[in-house]
């Protein structure tokens, strides 16, 4: 696993002090992106919470995800959440170091109560002192909220005196990429009132269950079941949930949203709806399975017309809270389309982010090189090197049909559908067909199709040399397929 190492900055610690009649909650910024440009430590509040307690908890509750390791509990991980001002609202955003549970608290117009939200997005420091004296804010007293420096101090800061230097995996920032890919295709499979999410939620499991939990809705709750019958929504490792208890009795409803069914293990999400905010959870379909390998950004990765979209489309986005596809492709000439493709493009690199409450996305600059996501993608990196190699041969040429694709000592048969889907022959293709994106040799196939095209040729020939034995079964040998 590649790993860089992420600096944050900030100019002093974040903390919670006594302000007069109320309270201040001070969080600092690390480096970050506003309309302006790269900022050491943007500004992005001043005002005050409406419902603070809550807001305390839902802070506590996505850094709680941002330390936790919900699979193979070493090593926790501990990296600052992000914050994103859009104008009319914040939004607090992590991901757990397994990479299999992404938060997110948005706390909405209704809950701030101050100046305008300003735009960008950057780290904010949630230190264990500040976690400490979050969990002991009561009541309701007044609570005012800064995000970023104080207004005297933007302009007097020489440098930063606290640093902090965190590891940050690839897979990391892939799976941050792959859970927007796999929100965009949820849809609102249950509501639940305040007090029967209590009850739900309460009911299930605390430890990690050997088979993935299924719930399907009954009456005005959830009924839970070890089987995905129809309309289920699956709910891979329960206790991956825990987050939400930090809010759970200020909870107006619980929304859990979910792809179509089809029997196997997926995604989901539960949102939990509160006074002015919301905090959502999206887990992977497996607790030991992280989103970084689900392979849903590939085929926008592949294309080279993704590619000039999306830096086409990147020049158009504003911090808006909720992002048009119709507007953009009507401003961009695009058709929606590939509006979308852009956006997914996008989203690997951290510059859109999907909200399942709106079902839309979202601009954002996450405050990392997250363009390595794309750049060290395993399957991207092989499929690449595949059609370097001259390893692609069109048999049905570059239109579509079948094709040939040599990899280690096997020639593997891709083959298209009436859909426009690849198939292949390997191990990888027979244990996931399509469900975590394609392989590296339908990929390798896809990128040599459209090179062919836009070449005008035929693409890359290549035969069945001697002493390479065709694949045409599933295969068993499962090194060097995916």
């Amino acid at each position: 696993m590649t790993r860089s190492v992420q600096a944050l900055a900030y100019a002093r610690p974040s903390a919670l002090e006594s302000a007069g009649s109320g309270r201040l909650l001070g969080l600092e910024t690390a480096g970050g992106l506003t309309p302006r440009g790269a900022e050491a430590h943007p500004r992005f509040f001043t005002g005050f919470l409406t419902s603070p307690q809550i807001a305390a908890r839902g802070l506590l509750a996505v850094a709680d995800v941002a330390a936790a390791r919900y699979h193979q509990r070493i090593r926790p991980g501990s990296l600052d959440p992000v914050v994103t001002g859009n104008g009319d609202r914040l939004r607090f955003e992590s991901f757990s170091g397994c990479g299999g549970v992404y938060a997110r608290l948005d706390v909405l117009s209704a809950g701030l109560d101050g100046a305008e939200t300003g735009h960008g997005t950057t780290n904010v420091d949630v230190n264990n002192p500040l976690r400490e004296a979050l969990s002991r804010l009561t009541g309701d007293d007044p609570l005012h909220l800064r995000v970023g420096p104080e207004e005297l101090a933007v302009t007097t800061l020489d440098g930063p005196v606290v640093e902090k230097k965190v590891p940050l995996p690839d897979r990391w920032l892939r799976g941050f990429a792959e859970a927007q890919v796999a929100s965009a295709g949820f849809d609102l499979r249950a509501e639940l009132s305040g007090a029967e999410a209590v009850r739900f939620l309460r009911s299930l499991p605390r430890s990690q269950s050997r088979g993935p939990l299924w719930v399907v809705p009954s009456g005005r709750t959830l009924r839970p079941t070890t089987r995905p019958v129809a309309g289920a929504v699956c709910l891979a490792g329960p206790d991956r949930l825990i987050a939400l208890e930090r809010v759970l009795r200020h909870a107006t409803a619980l929304r859990v949203y979910g792809p179509v069914p089809d029997g196997r293990p997926a995604p989901s999400a539960w949102e939990i709806v509160l006074p002015g905010m919301r905090l959502t959870l999206t887990l992977s379909p497996d607790p030991a399975r992280g989103f970084s390998g689900e392979g849903g950004v590939l085929e926008a990765l592949a294309t080279a017309e993704a590619a000039e979209d999306a830096e086409l489309i990147s020049v158009l986005l504003a911090w808006e809270p909720r992002i048009d596809p119709a507007d953009l492709a009507a401003q961009s000439g695009l058709d929606v389309a590939r509006v979308r493709a852009a956006l997914t493009r996008l989203g690997t690199a951290g510059r859109v982010g999907y909200d399942v409450a709106d079902a839309a996305y979202f601009h954002r600059e996450l405050p990392y090189d997250a363009d390595r996501a794309e750049r060290h993608n395993p399957r991207l990196l092989s499929a690449r090197a595949l059609l370097a190699e001259g390893a692609v041969a069109l048999d049905g040429g570059p239109g579509g049909g079948p094709a040939s694709v040599r990899s280690g000592e096997r020639l593997y048969r891709v083959r298209e559908s009436a859909d426009g889907r690849l198939s292949c022959t390997c191990a990888w293709w027979a244990e996931y067909a399509g469900r975590r994106g394609p392989c590296k040799h339908a990929l390798a196939v896809r990128m040599a199709r459209r090179e062919a095209r836009a070449d005008g040729t035929a693409g890359p020939s290549a035969g069945t040399p001697a002493g390479i034995s065709a694949e045409t079964s599933t295969g068993t040998s499962v090194g060097g397929t995916r």
